[in-house]
Formats: structure tokens, sequence, C-alpha cells
């Protein structure tokens, strides 16, 4: 695409980024309340592209959380707290005190939850004047780069995904509080923090399979974490290929919005000295099969 309007939509542009994924999309205010037919050629975008990005918007946290719910009920986050008065909004916050980011390994959002987050969309409130870009990876390409047998094995095995990260002995929440500013609670005792999925998933809405693998599996359903470790590792690897990626470069006023169903992505931490404020939505999905 060289910026051309796309001949497929009569309400949107979309400009490709990359020949993996990824596409921005021009001529719509995200602050409006749009008509269902500029909500369904957005829906088209994001499942022929898997993310989509908006350039200038301006966006309060209660007109962001109106665009979000036009696409279905919000996820909350179970370790994470939300803005004191849109609970629904995460300020994703990094200043050059914390000693690492949120975000920053390869992963798909709440993939420890039952009904993990359908789409995630993150608006850029404070950008660094360099870096902090994000990376997301086609997992349906992944998938298909799979050899037969590989195909077949996987097809048969799932991934146990969990929450509460263990990292040097400690818990989510003592890790989070020494590295970074953001707020971290326990979750509910309500909340199921560790969930079982496929290892290759079948898009609910397009029906093409993908590699369902990230930072939150942990070891294979029947297998102990080191029988697991070694195919988990390739699978990783794998899945954050060159020839499988994107990059955007944020600037304030973008917004992307991805399908967790069939990507990963990573926040890149290259902006030591300065600081980058986010606010992101969650939508809730349904059950990986």
């Amino acid at each position: 695409m060289d910026g051309m309007r796309n001949s497929q939509y009569r309400y949107i542009e979309t400009r490709k980024i990359a020949g993996s994924l990824g596409a921005e999309i021009s001529g719509v205010n995200l602050a409006d309340d749009l008509d269902d037919a500029v909500i369904a050629e957005i829906r088209a975008a994001l499942l022929d592209n898997l993310v989509v990005f908006f350039r200038d918007q301006d966006l309060s946290p209660e007109r962001q959380l109106a665009f979000a719910k036009r696409w279905g009920e919000i996820h909350l986050h179970p370790f994470m707290v939300g803005m004191s008065d849109i609970p629904e909004v995460l300020e994703i916050r990094k200043t050059p005190a914390d000693k690492r980011n949120f975000g920053g390994s390869w992963h798909t959002d709440q993939m420890f939850s039952p009904k993990p987050a359908m789409g995630t969309m993150l608006y850029a409130k404070q950008v660094p004047s360099v870096g902090g870009d994000t990376m997301f990876s086609n997992q349906y390409l992944a998938y298909d780069a799979l050899s037969d047998g590989m195909k077949r094995m996987l097809g048969r095995m799932k991934g146990v995904c969990v929450g509460d990260k263990k990292r040097g002995g400690k818990s989510r929440l003592d890790f989070n509080a020494a590295t970074i500013a953001m707020k971290t609670v326990a979750p509910p005792p309500d909340v199921q923090t560790t969930s079982v999925h496929p290892v290759v998933r079948t898009h609910p809405e397009t029906g093409r399979k993908s590699l369902y693998i990230g930072s939150h599996v942990h070891w294979f359903e029947g297998m102990s974490e080191e029988e697991s470790a070694p195919l988990i590792t390739f699978l990783r690897e794998h899945s954050a290929r060159p020839e499988f990626l994107c990059r955007f470069r944020w600037q304030n006023g973008s917004m992307a919005f991805w399908d967790n169903r069939c990507t990963q992505h990573f926040a890149i931490n290259d902006y030591p000295a300065e600081t980058r404020v986010m606010h992101r939505i969650t939508i809730r999905g349904d059950m990986p099969f």
C-alpha cells in the first residue's frame, strides 16, 4: 500500500506498515460516536492486519472506554490497579526510576485467564523523545512455518499459563514492588490466574490456526517444567522470527488496537532516562479452542 484508499473500504483508509502484519488506519476520529458501519470496517481491517494503528487521536479515558465498549465487555487486569476514577483504564507508566518496564517480554494479554483478552487498545499519552516502540508478531505465520510433524504434535498439546510468575523466588507482587512504581495487588480469591489452553489456537472469527505461546506458558499439561523447557524455548524463539514481525513507533496521540488471539507483542525498554505513559484497555474474549 502507498497510502491510497483501500478499495474494499468506504469509510476508512488503511496503509500497511510491514509485510507480516500491521496497518495504519486514517480517516477516523475515535472520540466520535462512530456508526456501526465504520466499526464494521475497523473490525475487518483488524482481522485482516491483526493490529491496527491510529494517529493524532485526542482521547480522554472516558472516550477511549466508550470506543472500547463497542467491541465487548471490558477485561480488568487481576493484578494491576486501574485509574481511580475509571478502573477499566490501566495507566502504564515508566519513569527513569523504574528498573524495568511493563510488558517487556513476548506475550499475549491475559493468557493466564480462562477467557483471555480478545483485544487490547493502547493509547499514548506521553512518549520518550526516541525509543519505547512496540513490536508485534503474527502467530498465523509462526504456525504456518512449522513442519507438518511439529504441527501434528502441538495439535495435541496444551500449555499451562501462569499469571503469578515467580522470578528469583519472588511473587509478582514482590517482584513488581521492587522494580516498577505501578501498583500491583493480589487478585480476588474468585479470579482464576492459572489456565490451560491449546498450544495451537483456532481463531473464532477467521477459522485460521495460530501458535499460542508466550511468556505466560510455563509448562505443557502432562509434562514437567524441565521436560517442557526445551520445546517452550524453541517455540518462543520461533514465534518471534523477524519475518513475522512489525514495529510501531509511537507518537503522542497514537493508539494501537491488536488481536490477542493471533499475535504476540513486546514493549521495548530503550529509554532509561525518560518517561512513557500509556492508557490501556483490554476487551474480554472467549475460551481458546
